[in-house]
């Protein structure tokens, strides 16, 4: 098979069916093993329950559904993102805590989003432990950004993100150290951080050996 033939929207299904987690992980469970910047966070810091719905937009080449968060805001200000938040206390689910975000944030009904299943549990440097939550997106859905929160909604094909050439690492300074930082460039956009991350680990359980 392929490169194009394994990236097209039949063999994407077919994946996610067989390799994605069929319930979401739970960190309170001893089995669960994290992913992402668990090492930073003190022995004794407890992750803040999130999700992010990590969307494919069933095209004839298929896409994958990205928020860029406005540049005002105090966390991540202009950053490439997931649609997708923290958990709150009437989210019954993963699912439920990306499906309503998605909604408060780009309006996004939650009638066109079929759930495929789950990635490995991210936890990041700032204390979140983040469910991505893997789904098909009709391509006749609709969008009204939240104003203050979301400056812009994009695509971008999912045989670029897929690609383990467009994976990059690069080195930051971070608390008078250095630590690797995922990013991958985008036209004028850089996908860069936890959400590289995840795209990172995307690509580990669909398309990895």
């Amino acid at each position: 098979m392929t490169l194009a033939e394994a990236l097209s929207l039949a063999d994407f299904r077919a994946r996610a069916s067989e390799r994605l987690l069929g319930a979401p992980p739970d960190p309170d469970d001893p089995d669960t093993v994290p992913i992402g910047e668990f090492a930073l966070l003190a022995p004794d810091r407890i992750p803040r329950a999130a999700a992010v719905l990590i969307g494919v937009v069933a095209r004839q080449e298929p896409q994958l559904l990205f928020t860029q968060r406005a540049k005002h805001l105090p966390v991540h200000p202009g950053q490439v993102a997931f649609p997708g938040g923290k958990r709150e206390p009437q989210d019954a689910s993963p699912l439920a805590t990306a499906l309503r975000e998605a909604n408060e944030e780009i309006g996004l009904d939650p009638a066109f989003v079929t759930p495929l299943g789950y990635l490995d549990l991210y936890v990041t440097n700032s204390g979140f432990g983040i469910v991505g939550v893997v789904a098909e997106i009709a391509p006749g859905y609709g969008m009204t950004l939240a104003p203050g929160e979301v400056e812009d909604a994009f695509e971008v094909p999912l045989d670029f993100l897929m690609r383990p050439e467009n994976h990059r690492v690069e080195m930051r300074e971070w608390q008078g150290g250095l630590r690797e930082i995922n990013h991958m460039p985008w036209g004028d956009r850089n996908i860069w951080g936890v959400t590289a991350g995840m795209l990172k680990n995307l690509y580990e359980r669909l398309y990895g050996p």
